[in-house]
């Protein structure tokens, strides 16, 4: 833009005149910067709802105990894993610890605890150090009072991997010391040359060394008592051990090397024996009786046998209860319930929002001249409404409510319908939208004592593999389940239509391919987004625009200014010829 010249000849309000001419300029402007943000807080708005919907379909999940979070991931697990069904009672803890699951079979169960699962251990018979009070326990020569060209080579074997320890002299004047790690096929998978000064190696960077390579055995060297301690970490028959030791010439040895000045002894049945070098060792495994079953083994003390999970602490007897947990499975339906009633009360409102068009987004002109709380109550009511009467979320709405009410076919018992359990839909009223459930408690107690297994179904039956037709699918499924996957497809349309906003990782806990379709279909740009990037442009225009005629303004005003200038100049030379 070039001189302006304001006013000087004229003694018009040049920069005055100009504003007001571009205040309709500034209204195109403002115009569609509204839009724009209208289309942001409608997207937001949406990313909202979707939250709401993504929050309670995670949350009922883990009501349920449908995901395990443990791990820092959410995982769907199956409805025959849930422990809330089905209660178990042991008539002496003592013995056994129990919990059953949703298939369990209701029942009284007499178990016999014959032994328990353990792993394999050994110890040091008495203390080990050369000498057990005053020897220097600093490093392996002067624990043990080794000769200088002596050399320690030996593996511990586990079922599936080894840890072989070479120390090459125990003064440390030669290398090509190592520890290293194989598998089962005696393959390295891991090498750890031992440089620098071997002479310093101590008993308890040894057990370092062992307990590191995680092959299934820890090590311990109490060194106030002066003992060695070797275990297997796993109870069981299958998690063996053995203690390989070799002379300078690499060839298995049956004693007289470092192993027997640790003097490690086992309990053999009662009997305290020493460990005999190249012998396969193992734990025992767990042996019980359930009922006509006899001598069931099994590796571990943590098991499940006919769907009841054991947790044994000693041998004996107890006797297994097994029974409906009525009152569990009544609250898990009635928080679900309520759950469900909240999400369809804020829908509800959503839809049925009422929406003032007098109140526009205040452009950044009046948010000057207005004060926090006065932007506050304005951008309230600005942004009410933005969802009244949607047709995706309405459609989603309609969806979950007929799902719910439509029959599940293929079931085994009579309980294919939700008021069979007692659950009905409130009657809608003045100023209602309606579509709340109620619960009939009394029939939904009979329910569950009559078949259990049925209302279950009802709630969480998963379709036949074989079933791939959409519709039929949906049929086939339970009615939490079909909830779920009505929300999921009502959650996809508004993804399409507002992106996923910030909540992508939620999106994804919900339904691991949530956002598939977005990212092929879309290339990850929302409806919104593309209109907002849309009015980005326009306003972009708008802007070129409104300075290109805001220059033109000040070119035609500064060349009047001009001539006015050279007018007046002329007439002040007339009139001093003139003699005026």
């Amino acid at each position: 833009m070039g001189i302006q010249i304001g006013g000087l000849a004229s003694g018009l309000d040049t920069d005055a005149i100009v504003k007001e001419l571009m205040q309709a300029e500034q209204v195109r402007v403002d115009k569609v910067e509204q839009d724009k943000t209208l289309a942001e807080w409608t997207r937001d708005a949406y990313n909202d709802i979707n939250q709401k919907f993504a929050e309670f379909i995670i949350s009922t999940r883990k009501s349920f105990g449908l995901t395990d979070s443990s791990s820092g991931v959410l995982l769907n697990k199956s409805v025959s894993s849930l422990k809330w069904i089905k209660g178990a009672n042991s008539s002496n803890a003592t013995v056994a610890q129990v919990s059953a699951r949703a298939d369990a079979v209701n029942g009284t169960y007499q178990i016999n605890v014959k032994q328990l699962a353990t792993n394999w251990s050994a110890a040091s018979g008495g203390a080990i150090s050369e000498n057990a009070i005053h020897g220097d326990r600093s490093n392996l020569q002067s624990q043990f009072a080794l000769e200088e060209n002596d050399k320690i080579h030996f593996e511990i074997a586990t079922k599936n991997k080894s840890i072989e320890v070479f120390i090459n002299n125990i003064t440390g004047i030669e290398s090509n010391s190592y520890v290293q790690i194989k598998d089962k096929e005696g393959n390295i998978i891991n090498r750890i040359d031992l440089e620098g000064d071997t002479s310093n190696i101590s008993l308890s960077d040894l057990v370092k060394q062992i307990n590191q390579t995680n092959i299934g055995v820890t090590a311990i060297y109490d060194e106030t008592i002066d003992r060695f301690f070797l275990q297997t970490s796993e109870t069981g028959l299958e998690n063996t051990i053995q203690i390989i030791e070799y002379d300078v010439d690499g060839v298995p040895i049956s004693g007289g090397g470092f192993f027997d000045k640790l003097n490690l002894q086992h309990n053999n049945n009662g009997k305290i024996e020493n460990i005999i070098l190249n012998t396969q060792y193992a734990g025992q495994n767990a042996i019980i009786d359930f009922g006509a079953a006899q001598n069931i083994s099994q590796s571990s003390n943590q098991f499940t046998v006919n769907n009841i999970h054991f947790d044994l602490k000693s041998t004996g007897l107890t006797t297994v209860m097994v029974s409906t947990n009525e009152d569990a499975v009544i609250e898990k339906i009635t928080d679900f319930v309520d759950k469900y009633n909240d999400l369809v009360e804020e829908v509800n409102k959503l839809l049925s929002q009422k929406r003032y068009r007098e109140y526009p987004p205040l452009t950044k002109a009046q948010r000057d001249e207005m004060k926090e709380k006065e932007i506050e109550l304005w951008e309230e009511k600005a942004k009410s409404g933005l969802l009244r009467n949607d047709s995706i979320i309405h459609r989603t709405l309609k969806r979950m409510r007929s799902g719910l009410y439509e029959k599940v076919q293929g079931m085994e018992g009579n309980l294919d319908a939700l008021t069979k359990i007692g659950i009905t839909t409130q009657t809608y009223s003045s100023g209602s939208a309606g579509g709340k459930l109620t619960i009939d408690e009394k029939k939904l107690r009979e329910a569950i004592r009559k078949d259990v297994d049925g209302v279950i179904q009802l709630l969480f039956k998963q379709p036949d593999p074989s079933i791939t037709e959409e519709t039929e699918k949906r049929e086939n499924t339970g009615l939490v389940s079909r909830l779920y996957g009505d929300l999921i497809t009502g959650m996809k349309e508004i993804i399409a239509k507002a992106g996923p906003g910030d909540d992508s990782e939620l999106y994804r806990n919900v339904n691991s391919s949530m956002l598939i379709d977005f990212v092929t279909n879309q290339s990850s740009i929302s409806m919104l987004d593309k209109n907002i990037i849309n009015y980005e442009k326009r306003i972009l225009d708008l802007e070129r625009r409104f300075k290109d005629i805001e220059s033109r303004y000040w070119s035609q005003f500064t060349a009047m200014e001009k001539a006015l200038a050279s007018m007046n100049a002329q007439s002040n030379w007339l009139y001093q010829q003139l003699g005026m």
